[in-house]
């Protein structure tokens, strides 16, 4: 239900904006009614209620907020000088710290409104009244004045300032003199220099995905604190537009930020970033919902089956027993507090989501929460949620015993998120992830000294979440800083040193040349492309999925900056690295990942050695771990975690199995991480092929959980073929053929013919047959592929799959025009 609604409004457009904001106005009268409900709903979101707040499970979260206050107006006393507001914050130079002190304030200003904290702080207008001074201080002297703003990152005055500000008079609208409150929203107006006229500009790539729902949540609450119905309607509009399907082939306003009809999440153009962007687009839109609940200024249930789509297709996949993937959270990989917080997020989200949801809908998310709990190695703390009404909906959902625990996902499931280059299979026992680049999507995102060693994490990168184990052991920003960054698992790199962006550039965070006709300034279009997330140069990216099954093929290329800087496009001293070669292919099957690879090697004439890393793990120091080999098998265990991986070798050269000990600082990925030393026992296969050595195959066989028995003997997959131009897989237990063929030209192997670029699966179950084809390089009208045998004919499947009849077998037309990678299906009988 999700998904379809969620495409009827992409195609609808205005019309679907139509459906949700009514169509006449409400007039002075109602408008006022409607603004007093949404700003008394955002005080209820922010600060609870009376009867929220008498609840124990509340009791954190008062603490929380009575604690901060204090903490603020300690450091408000404690302010020396004219150009401090909060102790240590110094002003009129640091964006950081102006935003900080509007934080602060606000703060404050939610433990005056918020029931249940000591009587000195809730009600006290003598603590709001000394609020309001310092915001009129602080906008008299460091923010009011235009010609002395807007220094440091766009964001904060766009979007950070603005929240804590317009949060700020919300909480107080009843005792803020309207002249500041003008005042105020006049200057939000003007910081609005990325827009137009002091509103919104949808053709603005500042003003897309995430960063729009922020401002126009800001805008919505802004004209609300004036009953300004135009202002409301005008924001609402502009938010809608988040509700949209991104359409690649009709792109609105440009803009390529947003979700996908395969539940896919793109911010900055080309980042795969549902693990951040993306959930923080989630958690605003559903804060929107519900401050908007009862104001008449829109139909907000038409737009809650869209947001459970985002859940079901676009979430659900990428969390793993609490913990969210590392391959969809851009530069947020390298922060501390990611993985299992992360979710947390999510989590109530989704209960507040389910809230304003009916039926099997709303039983379908509240299942899923518990689910979530029950799997979880980290218990979810509710007081880190950002509304006590959400912590009082969690307990009682979780107190509910009429709702069992249930998965949003089947216990087998794979899914191609073909707009960003991620895959994830999952199996009871583990899931696996993986990441890629393309001219579509950036092989990293770096920014702000933010995830400082990236260079590798889009080029084949892989994930293999174990079950039952604490994530925080395998994963996360440990696993970033003991694991090389030339050595990430699945990954083909040289061997040489890459400087960080401040290394590269005398300190600085990013290339600082804006004479150049490039224009490189911190917030540049040439710096987002050529610094901050650049994408590949190759188009083949992407494979098909058969019901639980998936065939991934991808090209390793080099890089915008590269292609640029050797074509003399870029300024000499702009610092640009070149890839190494490969051709590979994952089939994602049942017990099993198998990895090919071909063309594995130096780029021409480059005169490197050349490392393919098989996979890397990390363990605790005094963790129980064994590496075990034979005959082409390789076996970590982990018997501390009860965790366990197998690899067997079905083709090329052996690799080398190393277990060291690593101690490395958390602010080696990150520069505002703490300079916290971490040691970790890192696992690592690799294979290792000399400067100048021609280029090799491979194909390994990854297989989660294994016992050292089903190690040793494993045969289940043979190797078809496995050349730059062809690679394939048989696995006679579950009667499946997967290939991918790369480049021009027929590719002939098993019985089947294929033309050009393409993933293929076909499985035979009796004398029925399922085949599934899929376009990786999203360019091409239509694949052909030939079943070798007896004649089929089609029994059901997409009707873009045509079937006819051929001497010595059946030929399949596939339309791949306009699908951007999806597969297409049908099932045969003879």
């Amino acid at each position: 239900m999700g998904l379809s609604r969620r495409h009827v409004l992409g195609m609808l457009g205005a019309a679907g904006v139509l459906g949700v904001v009514p169509v006449g106005w409400a007039g002075a009268a109602r408008a006022a009614d409607g603004a007093a409900r949404v700003l008394a709903n955002t005080v209820a979101v922010f600060a609870g209620t009376e009867d929220s707040n008498s609840r124990a499970e509340t009791a954190g979260k008062r603490a929380a907020i009575e604690r901060a206050a204090r903490t603020n107006l300690a450091a408000l006393d404690a302010a020396s000088g004219d150009t401090e507001l909060f102790s240590g914050l110094p002003l009129g130079t640091s964006d950081p710290n102006l935003t900080a002190s509007f934080q602060k304030l606000y703060e404050i200003a939610l433990a005056t409104r918020t029931p249940g904290v000591p009587a000195d702080l809730y009600g006290s207008t003598a603590v709001q009244d000394r609020v309001l001074d310092r915001l009129a201080w602080l906008h008299e002297r460091f923010y009011g004045d235009q010609s002395k703003g807007y220094y440091g990152n766009w964001f904060s005055w766009e979007i950070g300032i603005s929240q804590h500000l317009t949060r700020t008079l919300v909480l107080l609208a009843g005792r803020a003199p309207a002249e500041l409150v003008t005042a105020c929203l006049a200057s939000m107006d003007a910081y609005l220099r990325n827009g137009k006229d002091g509103d919104v500009d949808l053709d603005s790539r500042f003003h897309t995905g995430a960063n729009l729902a922020d401002i126009t949540t800001n805008r919505i609450l802004q004209g609300a604190l004036t009953a300004d119905e135009a202002r409301i309607r005008k924001a609402l509009t502009d938010q809608l537009t988040v509700f949209a399907t991104i359409d690649p082939y009709d792109l609105r306003h440009g803009v390529t930020d947003g979700y996908y009809a395969d539940g896919s999440f793109l911010q900055h153009a080309s980042v795969a970033y549902t693990g951040s962007y993306g959930k923080g687009l989630l958690s605003r839109v559903v804060q929107t919902l519900k401050v908007l609940d009862g104001s008449g200024f829109a139909h907000g249930d038409e737009l809650v089956p869209v947001v459970h789509g985002w859940v079901a297709d676009g979430f659900a996949p990428l969390i793993f027993e609490g913990w969210m993937m590392e391959a969809v959270k851009g530069r947020a990989v390298s922060r501390t507090g990611t993985g299992y917080d992360d979710v947390a997020v999510i989590v109530e989200a989704v209960v507040d989501l389910a809230s304003l949801s009916a039926g099997e809908p709303a039983r379908a998310l509240k299942s899923y929460v518990k689910h979530i709990r029950a799997g979880s190695r980290s218990a979810l703390d509710p007081t880190s949620f950002v509304s006590p009404l959400s912590i009082v909906r969690y307990a009682d959902l979780l107190a509910d015993a009429s709702v069992p625990a249930a998965d949003l996902n089947p216990p087998a499931r794979s899914v191609a998120f073909h707009a960003m280059d991620r895959t994830v299979h999952r199996r009871p026992g583990y899931a696996f992830t993986l990441s890629r680049s393309s001219d579509r999507i950036s092989k990293y995102e770096y920014m702000s000294g933010e995830n400082l060693m990236p260079w590798f994490q889009g080029d084949g990168a892989h994930q293999l979440y174990l079950s039952g184990q604490d994530q925080r052991q395998a994963y996360g920003v440990d696993h970033l800083a003991t694991v090389s960054p030339y050595g990430l698992a699945g990954v083909t790199a040289p061997v040489e040193h890459r400087a960080t962006v401040p290394e590269a550039y005398g300190g600085k965070l990013f290339y600082d040349n804006p004479g150049h006709p490039l224009n490189f300034t911190a917030s540049s279009e040439s710096q987002n492309a050529y610094v901050y997330f650049p994408t590949a140069t190759g188009a083949h990216s992407g494979g098909a999925v058969l019901g639980a099954y998936g065939a991934v093929g991808w090209v390793l290329t080099d890089d915008v900056p590269w292609r640029d800087k050797t074509a003399g496009i870029l300024p000499d001293d702009f610092v640009a690295y070149r890839s190494a070669r490969a051709t590979r292919s994952w089939f994602l099957l049942d017990d099993e990942v198998v990895l090919l690879g071909a063309g594995v090697g130096d780029a021409p004439g480059a005169g490197r050695a050349v490392t393919t890393t098989l996979d890397a793990r990390i363990a605790a120091a005094g963790d129980a771990v064994s590496v075990t080999e034979g005959d082409s098998w390789v076996r970590w265990a982990d018997a501390t975690q009860g965790t366990a991986v197998g690899y067997v070798r079905l083709a090329g050269p052996a690799a080398e199995p190393r277990l060291t000990t690593v101690t490395r600082s958390r602010r080696t990925v990150r520069l505002s991480n703490p300079d916290t030393a971490v040691t970790k026992q890192v696992f690592s296969l690799t294979t290792a092929q000399p400067p100048g050595a021609g280029p090799i195959a491979f194909a390994w066989a990854l297989l989660p959980g294994a016992t050292a028995e089903a190690v040793r003997s494993y045969d289940a997959v043979r190797v078809l073929a496995n050349t730059p131009r062809l690679q394939a897989v048989r696995h006679e237990g579950l009667g499946l053929t997967a290939l991918n063929g790369f480049g021009a030209g027929t590719h002939h192997v098993a019985g089947l013919s294929v033309d050009g670029a393409a993933s293929v699966l076909v499985r035979q179950s009796g004398d029925e047959v399922a085949v599934a084809v899929a376009d990786p390089t999203t360019t091409r009208d239509t694949v052909t592929v030939t079943l070798r045998g007896r004649t089929l004919r089609k029994v059901s499947g997409d009707d873009a799959v045509r079937v006819r009849a051929v001497p010595g077998g059946t030929r399949l037309d596939v339309d791949t025009h306009h699908v951007y990678g999806r597969s297409l299906t049908a099932r045969l009988t003879g």
